[in-house]
């Protein structure tokens, strides 16, 4: 088995057993409405999910001709660290990043730079990744 696969196995036997934790709480609440849900605390915004995808068919010759330097500036913000993860999306239209910034406002200033940001030829869907907050129910 793989590593992604064991990790993948352990983090869904600890999100079962917090959901089973939660689940077994005697409840002292009376019948009829709902008590209100307790807050959990906020988690940081550690990565953005940005998958991006293409605004022009993938034989326009603009967007061939903007690639190659695409592909330059794509490898600079991963070796600079900015770019966890890159995939392609299997359809062929567009890609997908997990970028190593705390906010959309500076994810969405990165990827509006690259060369397909600026000719408007891709438009990102960003997303704030954190820590799992159930977790908190383990350190209970």
């Amino acid at each position: 088995m793989g590593l992604h696969f064991k990790s993948g196995l352990i983090l869904g036997a600890v999100l079962l057993m917090a959901s089973n934790a939660a689940l077994a709480q005697p409840s002292t609440a009376p019948q009829g409405p709902s008590p209100a849900v307790p807050q959990q605390p906020a988690v940081p915004t550690t990565k953005i999910l940005a998958i991006g995808s293409l605004t022009a068919p993938r034989d326009t010759p603009r967007l061939r001709a903007t690639m190659p330097e695409e592909v330059r500036k794509t490898v600079e913000l991963y070796l600079g660290g900015k770019i966890d993860q890159w995939y392609v999306k299997q359809d062929g239209t567009g890609v997908v990043f997990i970028l190593n910034v705390t906010s959309p406002q500076e994810a969405q200033a990165l990827l509006e730079a690259l060369p397909l940001g600026r000719e408007k030829l891709m438009h990102f869907e960003l997303t704030p990744l954190g820590p799992l907050n159930p977790l908190r129910m383990l350190l209970r």
